[in-house]
């Protein structure tokens, strides 16, 4: 049997309804695979090892994507820094231990771009990892997907495979993101401030820090393009992480620009230098993952008016 996925491979997305995992289910669905396993996590709590031990047991799926966990900005993971630490982790161990023990073919992990130290060298390569101080207001979260890329290659070597394929995604946006203000990142944050001001005839929208860190953002169809094509070209694939990013940062006045723009706020925007910025700069060095020869296809102006257009169809519908 062939280790490429077939149209009929086992194929199980955690975290369906998120950012990534609802793209990754559509993507697959229209690339003619049929057999897509989801689990609401009603019925299939994935901090739960027994539950999880179960379900590998039970449905034997040959191919894993796992793009559930515990995300949130800044607001959030400053709050929460240990259940952001706990509930990654938990979700990674479980998952990790019970696709070895039921023979997973291979399993795409994500990591997140806020491992890499906080004064890290532009752009930033993969083996930068691990060299410098994590930016503190996300560390509980920064510290359990290091853990995460760790496993991968810890797993990897002692069962002398390469079953984990572990990316690591820049700032990831789309539809289905969180858009409320405490939980969101930055760029749907934005979304929702720009148009909150719009449609209650606001004057001026006050945003955080000072509008200079730069940030590399990639749509979430990219990132799941990405991954699909990692899961088709296993054998190029070195037992390391992999950064994917767009290749081009914006300042965060850059952005906010652009999206009251597309939003249509008229007003001005000011900026509150006494709130944090975060980390100064980070732009991925993505060059080991496009030579295998994959592109991202979309450019921030159309990516941000397809997450617009689905936050004002979605969200302000009353959908959530």
């Amino acid at each position: 049997m062939s280790d490429t996925m077939q149209k009929n491979s086992k194929i199980f997305i955690a975290g369906h309804t998120g950012l990534l995992g609802s793209v990754l289910v559509k993507k697959l669905e229209s690339d003619g695979y049929k057999n897509i396993i989801t689990r609401p996590h009603e019925e299939l709590d994935l901090t739960n090892q027994n539950a999880v031990a179960a379900f590998f047991q039970r449905e034997r799926p040959e191919y894993v994507f796992l793009a559930a966990g515990r995300v949130g900005g800044i607001m959030a993971n400053k709050t929460s820094p240990a259940t952001f630490l706990h509930t990654n982790i938990a979700i990674q161990d479980n998952v990790f231990e019970s696709a070895t023990k039921t023979q997973v073919r291979y399993l795409v992990f994500y990591g997140s771009s806020c491992m890499y130290p906080k004064h890290c060298p532009q752009p930033i390569k993969e083996e930068y990892l691990m060299t410098g101080e994590i930016e503190d207001t996300s560390e509980g979260y920064a510290i359990a997907k290091t853990a995460g890329i760790l496993a991968c290659k810890t797993y990897n070597n002692q069962y002398k495979n390469n079953r984990f394929i572990a990316l690591i995604p820049n700032s990831m946006y789309g539809p289905n993101d969180h858009f409320d203000l405490e939980n969101s990142h930055v760029l749907s944050a934005l979304i929702r401030k720009f148009h909150d001001a719009k449609t209650q005839g606001g004057k001026k929208v006050v945003l955080w820090g000072t509008g200079t860190p730069r940030r590399e953002f990639i749509f979430s169809e990219d990132v799941a393009d990405a991954s699909i094509f990692a899961m088709k070209n296993t054998g190029k694939f070195m037992n390391m992480h992999y950064n994917i990013g767009s290749g081009v940062d914006y300042s965060i006045k850059e952005l906010a620009e652009i999206i009251s723009d597309i939003v249509g706020f008229k007003g001005e925007i000011e900026w509150d230098t006494t709130k944090p910025d975060g980390t100064p700069r980070k732009l991925l060095d993505s060059s080991r993952f496009l030579n295998f020869g994959w592109t991202p296809t979309t450019d921030i102006v159309k990516g941000i008016k397809t997450t617009y257009k689905w936050y004002v169809n979605n969200i302000q519908a009353g959908m959530h």
